[in-house]
């Protein structure tokens, strides 16, 4: 959560800083600041509540000039949301941005207290401040004080800070939050995503876990977490999208959905032969430990948890494998018996999901045969820790609410699938064949749904006065009615749930009235005619359905069913296919309801802490 942005330069920075907290608001948007460090040294920090636009509107009435400074926009943690909260903090002649958690703040704060500091903020982030600023007193420099104050903290941290005395150099430290390093002419940037800064380069360093640096004009020099001087690997970034261009769309996620066809043609370009899936698609050595897979664990967390619990059905159904998918807060914090020849899958757009991060690394020390990362974030923490990788290639993803990062991790997954099971042996060459052919479709298949949009519109009509809603799938489709609801909570606030159709009938009947909307998912398969009676039980208790069903299902709308037909797809793919009518469905909603689609409250796009 939370975003920074930095810059040492011999230009004004205060707007580069801005355009940059714009590229990352998606990482929290409850305040904003910036402070900036003239020649003079003279500190002019800037904070507002609210979206990055009411410090862009503030910076407007007042100059702000300088070629040092540091930004931030929040997700609140500790301390609600308002100006007195917002970042940068100061310490005397420390400014500090920070993103992350310190867990031991509250000792801290009392230690700190002690020595005559007193606290302007409810925030943790003021105690590093604080902790600086006493360091440095008995410390030769700016980065030795940190390295030093970094020794005390517990917890997650991705920080920056500042010497107003001393306007050419920033020390960064990371921990658990990510941070990136920009390389310029004579100039050099810091940011928590690289996205913030392909205004100003593409030349990126990624800082590794406990890496503390120093960073000035010209030189960018970074040590470990024993305090050792390290070389850091460049890397150019090719990502082509410019995350602050919604194009003709009125908000990023109906931009991302509409994407999807294009998104999903990335992912599977030259990663399907004619008839099989390239199994070296999944990294040097893939096609070694996959012949050795036993079983698959994987972990993840929000929209990535409901693509792993699609997975499960695929790899056991497909690949004769067994799997099993949790939750990554909960998988770290029970004991679990590792089984023999067990790959550890983790899903993350982001690639920097604390909860997902933290059981990647719990999992190397319990004994899992291989790691394999799915994620969308080249230089990523989790890709860059995995023993494998996959990157989906979907783009940048501003829309909070996950899209096509969802159906870009689903069609990795049914090419994974089809790879551990060639290499296990239990997949034959003709349904092998037969798999790929559906995927090679899959962007044609959702462009055609796509054009349901304005039918989809007009149904979210109906909508409008709901505070409740239930969806409804069965077999793999039920994951995406868990999705489907993930969606409608997320971005219009309507309290939903799902459940797997067959459960109806233990509980949930009881909450069946005409004021509860049921968004049913059928697609002509072998549980169909099953769906089909648990939707009976649900019209004989008054129930309005909304059932978005194959054409050939024999469906037909009435007083109290309403039936969006979607064309036939192979089943297969059918998970990834009926996915986009709940994304629709759920932004039509929200514009209804008169939500901020793209920012919905109390949440962030990168859950970067615990």
């Amino acid at each position: 959560m939370c975003g920074i942005v930095g810059a040492v330069a011999q230009r004004d920075v205060a707007e580069i800083l801005v355009e940059g907290l714009r590229r990352l608001e998606y990482r929290g948007y409850d305040s904003a600041g910036v402070a900036v460090f003239s020649s003079e040294h003279a500190l002019q920090r800037v904070r507002r509540l609210g979206k990055v636009a009411e410090l862009a509107n503030a910076l407007e009435e007042q100059a702000v000039h300088g070629g040092t400074g540091i930004a931030h926009t929040r997700w609140a943690t500790h301390g609600e949301p308002s100006e007195r909260n917002a970042h940068p903090h100061v310490s005397g002649h420390i400014v500090i941005v920070h993103n992350g958690i310190i867990e031991n703040h509250e000792e801290l704060r009392v230690e700190l207290m002690g020595l005559g500091y007193e606290f302007a903020s409810d925030t943790d982030t003021e105690v590093i401040a604080h902790l600086v600023h006493h360091e440095q007193k008995s410390s030769p420099s700016l980065l030795a004080a940190m390295q030093k104050a970094v020794k005390r903290l517990r917890g997650a941290y991705g920080t920056v800070v500042v010497d107003s005395r001393d306007d050419s150099r920033l020390v960064v430290a990371r921990s658990g939050s990510p941070l990136v390093i920009g390389r310029g002419i004579g100039e050099n940037f810091i940011a928590s995503d690289q996205l913030a800064l392909l205004p100003v380069t593409r030349r990126f360093i990624f800082l590794e876990e406990g890496d503390v640096a120093e960073v000035t004009r010209r030189d960018v020099t970074i040590y470990d977490v024993n305090g050792d001087l390290v070389e850091r690997e460049e890397k150019e970034s090719d990502i082509s999208h410019d995350a602050g261009d919604k194009g003709e769309y009125r908000h990023y996620m109906l931009k991302e959905i509409h994407e999807q066809p294009h998104a999903i043609g990335q992912t599977l370009e030259g990663r399907l032969g004619g008839d099989h899936v390239v199994v070296e698609s999944f990294g040097n050595g893939a096609r070694s430990i996959f012949e050795q897979v036993q079983h698959v664990q994987i972990v993840a967390c929000g929209t990535s948890y409901n693509s792993g619990m699609v997975a499960r059905y695929w790899f056991e159904s497909i690949a004769g494998v067994s799997c099993d998918v949790e939750i990554a807060s909960e998988f770290r914090y029970r004991k679990s018996v590792v089984r023999p020849g067990s790959l550890l899958i983790t899903l993350s757009q982001s690639g920097e999901t604390a909860d997902t991060l933290a059981a990647l690394r719990l999992a190397k020390a319990s004994g899992y045969m291989s790691s394999l990362a799915i994620c969308n974030v080249p230089g990523s923490s989790l890709v860059r820790e995995s023993e494998l990788a996959f990157m989906t290639r979907a783009g940048a993803e501003i829309g909070v609410a996950s899209t096509k990062a969802f159906t870009t991790q689903l069609a990795g997954l049914l090419m994974l699938v089809a790879a551990i099971g060639r290499c296990r042996g239990n997949l034959d060459s003709a349904v092998e064949a037969g798999l790929v052919k559906a995927l090679q479709t899959l962007p044609q298949r959702i462009k055609e749904t796509l054009s349901l949009a304005k039918q989809i519109e007009a149904l979210a009509e109906e909508f409008a006065d709901k505070h409740h809603s239930l969806f409804l799938g069965r077999g793999d489709q039920y994951p995406i009615a868990m999705e489907g609801a993930l969606k409608m909570k997320e971005i219009s606030y309507i309290h939903a749930e799902a459940y797997a159709a067959g459960e109806l009938k233990h509980g949930p009947l009881a909450l069946i009235d005409a004021e509860m909307p049921i968004i049913v998912v059928a697609p002509n398969n072998d549980l169909l005619e099953k769906l089909k009676s648990n939707i009976e039980e649900v019209r004989a208790r008054g129930g309005i359905l909304y059932v978005f069903a194959d054409e050939a299902t024999g469906f037909k709308s009435n007083d109290t069913m309403r039936v969006m037909n979607i064309n036939h797809v192979e089943e297969v793919i059918a998970p990834i296919v009926y996915t986009v009518p709940m994304q629709l469905l759920s932004y039509y909603v929200a514009l209804i309801k008169g939500t901020d689609v793209d920012q919905p409250r109390n949440l962030a796009k990168s859950v970067t802490v615990e």
